[in-house]
């Protein structure tokens, strides 16, 4: 009877390890399949607002191309279109992409 217990008990203890060995894996796999990814990305918009400058072409969350006419902290000025009388305020977290202009 004594050795039916402690080869129980022995199983259980074993079967444990093992459990905590599946959370364990499956937290790191979560980990490098979605946070990782994730952060890399809000590290490479922030790069690429805080090298924003004058005169940039942007692409804006809303699917409208721009041209970049002022800077604040938050906030930046676009000018859309030919018309040079459309110039709308808008935050920088509203801007998808960035180009420079073609130093020539």
């Amino acid at each position: 009877m004594g050795i039916l217990l402690t080869e129980e008990a022995a199983a259980a203890t074993g079967g444990g390890f093992l459990m905590i060995g599946y959370i364990v894996f499956i937290f790191a796999a979560l980990y490098f399949i979605m946070i990782r990814p994730q952060k890399k990305e809000q590290k490479r918009l922030a790069a690429m607002l805080a090298e924003l400058s004058v005169g940039d072409a942007v692409l804006t969350n809303s699917g409208f191309y721009g041209t970049v006419i002022d800077i604040t902290d938050d906030t930046v000025i676009i000018e859309f279109g030919n018309n040079k009388n459309c110039r709308i305020p808008m935050q920088k977290s509203a801007i998808a992409q960035v180009e420079k202009p073609d130093a020539e």
